[in-house]
């Protein structure tokens, strides 16, 4: 493979996390407007971001399965179909239907099946693509980035096309999919099938010797993966409905808002990307470092009462969360071997899925509360992941 194919291999496999991460971080700042729009609840608003996440959290091992046996370009082809239909529904439902709450979750649910069926299965295809590990890693960091420009570009796009049209976000996910589907079909090459598929029965027990001989540090991964989304989703859940209620910011400029800390993200994932290389001990303190700076920063919550300030704070705590992901990323695909490669990092999807569904309902039920329960269980939460990174996770 050439440099030139080789960097566009790497923008398709980037364009499916983007793309999965706008049609869902997209609707989060315009979430107040749609609890206008619909005459729901916060809670009910939160649902909408919530079904996405649970549907991929048991269809993602599924998924990871499937990738396994028949091939990732034959998952993540359909799932992005699936994945588009769902956008294309919730829309319809939006524009018209005088109660469309109920469809929009239906459209919302396919979404999440075709989330949980495409942007898990771009690790262990990165594994399979780059076989050295240092590409690799280099890749996951690339990939890793894209994901959170995604969540940087989410709160602009959404607000912009919010703009012209309130449901109109639900409509750019057909367009954004169809992007992404033809660069995998025409960009991706075939991939080899001259081994026989792998039977159940056999799969069942490669991954119960992986998880007998790796339990310790996988656990660990998986719950750290959950709890760094739990605390970027509702974080950004707490950040949207603040910025409007309290400080009367809205649309646009709402949106550039919490793009500003979202970038230091995208920067943190792309620099640490290139840092670890295949060095695992590296992965686990740029991890560990990475949680703690988290956890530290929540803290700063209780002294906030100016937008710039909680802007600040929040910088802080996305610079954390972009340095530990692309780590952890990078412990699962340079750690197992290919067969069951898949399956493991689709758990691990599932995992961080679980932190995305539950961050924004209980953040919505504790901030009718004060304010010291939420920063409390996120600052308990970062230290819990802290404490196992620097337990479980031995690369020795």
């Amino acid at each position: 493979m050439n440099q030139t194919e080789k960097n566009w291999t790497i923008i398709t496999l980037a364009s499916v996390p983007l793309i999965m991460t706008l049609g869902n971080s997209m609707l989060i700042p315009i979430l107040p407007l749609m609890e206008k729009q619909l005459h729901i609840s916060k809670f009910q608003s939160s649902l909408i971001i919530t079904v996405y996440s649970v549907v991929a959290i048991f269809l993602i091992p599924i998924a990871g399965f499937l990738s396994d046996r028949y091939g990732r370009k034959k998952v993540i082809i359909p799932a992005l179909i699936v994945t588009g239909i769902g956008g294309f529904i919730a829309g319809i439902a939006s524009w018209k239907l005088s109660e469309p709450f109920v469809l929009i979750l239906v459209g919302r649910i396919l979404q999440g099946i075709g989330a949980a069926g495409a942007m898990p299965i771009v690790f262990p295809l990165i594994g399979d693509i780059f076989p050295r590990d240092e590409e690799a890693s280099a890749t996951l960091g690339t990939i890793e980035t894209s994901n959170i420009v995604g969540k940087v570009l989410s709160p602009i796009l959404g607000s912009l096309l919010a703009a012209v049209i309130w449901f109109l976000p639900f409509f750019s996910i057909p367009l954004f999919s169809l992007i992404s589907l033809l660069m995998i079909i025409f960009l991706i090459k075939k991939e080899q099938t001259e081994d026989e598929p792998i039977s159940l029965a056999t799969y069942k027990k490669m991954i119960k010797d992986v998880y007998a001989e790796h339990r310790r540090w996988l656990m660990a991964v998986f719950f750290i993966g959950a709890i760094l989304m739990f605390i970027l989703f509702g974080f950004l859940f707490y950040l949207s409905t603040i910025l409007e209620e309290k400080f009367n910011f809205e649309g646009v400029v709402k949106g550039l808002l919490l793009a500003i800390p979202l970038l230091s993200l995208a920067i943190a994932a792309y620099v640490t990307g290139k840092l670890i290389k295949d060095d695992l001990r590296v992965m686990k303190w740029i991890s560990f470092v990475g949680i703690v700076i988290t956890g530290s920063s929540v803290l700063g919550l209780s002294f906030v009462e100016r937008p710039l300030l909680l802007l600040v704070v929040f910088l802080f705590t996305g610079l954390g969360i972009g340095i530990s992901l692309p780590s952890l990323d990078a412990l699962l695909t340079n750690s197992l071997s290919k067969d069951v490669r898949g399956i493991v990092t689709s758990i691990y999807s599932a995992m961080r899925f679980i932190g995305v569904a539950a961050g924004p309902p209980v953040v919505a039920v504790l901030m009718k509360h004060d304010l010291f329960w939420m920063i409390s269980l996120f600052a308990l939460l970062a230290l819990g992941g802290s404490i196992l990174v620097f337990k479980q996770i031995q690369p020795s």
